[in-house]
């Protein structure tokens, strides 16, 4: 029984997906690749490692096993990698950070131009993700720090607030609810909404948030960037769901109003996560520590 190191990436990534599609997809593989792939390694092993339904595939006893030992592999050799590949340029280090929607817009940029003035010999680069994607790339050891949001589960990841992230809900002025304090997403289904374009980690995080209510906002339009959802709002396309902080950042250039959440999942922490902070490459936890004293 031999599985390479892609077989393993593989199926942590149908696992983590629920879906051989998807899986593949997350892989850079073809659908056809990735189900030979894994029938492969079901033949190696006499044993099916993932059972088959309607809405996608769970790992079958031998799969969770697979999936345990996998992990540890994976993030051995994420780790190995992170360690050996300072020696590889000059002594130079990159160090891939993924952090969700918030974070990648109002947190991580400035510390990182910080910290790589100050550390001249580690690269580094960000990948923006959905939290739950995040929590399953550390765990998998494919990054070795994530930010995410305390809504999602972290598992068995150590972890460290580094500030407060609230949602509201921006409206311009003399709008029916910019004279609210406060307000529950219910009550603002009446109105037509802005949102962030498909894929976008905040976007999926209030799809999630929202479709198994049978709530359904009915957005005008979906923009790439927080400034340009500020913008329409501003103009009265609409209302939008932004990160408390990105609409400050936003709002005195666009005369915008912040209305608070009441609703629990709009309450949210930025939370840096590892598998280990005494496991972490010199580069990552000296990039921890830097974002932990921001």
């Amino acid at each position: 029984m031999t599985y390479d190191l892609t077989d393993l990436q593989l199926f942590l990534q149908v696992v983590d997906q629920g879906s051989i599609t998807r899986g593949a997809d997350r892989s850079h593989l073809s659908l056809a690749s990735a189900s030979a792939r894994i029938k492969a390694m079901e033949k190696a092993l006499g044993a099916p490692l993932l059972i088959r339904h309607r809405r996608g595939v769970v790992p079958s006893p031998a799969g969770w096993l697979l999936v345990a030992h996998a992990r540890e592999v994976v993030g051995q050799i994420a780790r190995m990698r992170s360690e050996l590949a300072r020696y590889s340029d000059g002594l130079r280090s990159t160090l891939v950070i993924s952090a969700n929607t918030s974070a990648t817009e109002t947190l991580v940029p400035s510390v990182m131009v910080d910290f790589m003035a100050d550390n001249p010999d580690v690269d580094l680069e960000l990948e923006e993700r959905p939290s739950h994607e995040i929590v399953a790339a550390v765990t998998d050891g494919r990054v070795e720090l994530g930010i995410i949001a305390d809504t999602v589960d972290s598992g068995r990841l150590e972890h460290a607030v580094l500030r407060p992230d609230p949602l509201v809900v921006i409206v311009r002025p003399g709008h029916a609810l910019a004279g609210r304090a406060d307000v529950a997403f219910s009550e603002c289904l009446g109105h037509p909404f802005v949102g962030f374009t498909e894929g976008n980690p905040l976007q999926e995080h209030l799809s999630g948030q929202t479709q198994p209510l049978g709530l359904r906002p009915r957005y005008r339009a979906h923009l790439p960037t927080t400034e340009a959802i500020c913008s329409a709002v501003a103009a009265g396309v609409g209302i939008a769901v932004v990160p408390a902080v990105a609409a400050a950042r936003w709002q005195r250039a666009y005369d915008l109003r912040a209305v608070d959440l009441t609703n629990s999942w709009a309450k949210r922490n930025l939370l840096l996560c590892s598998l280990g902070w005494s496991g972490l490459s010199e580069a990552a936890a000296a990039l921890a520590a830097h974002l932990r004293t921001s």
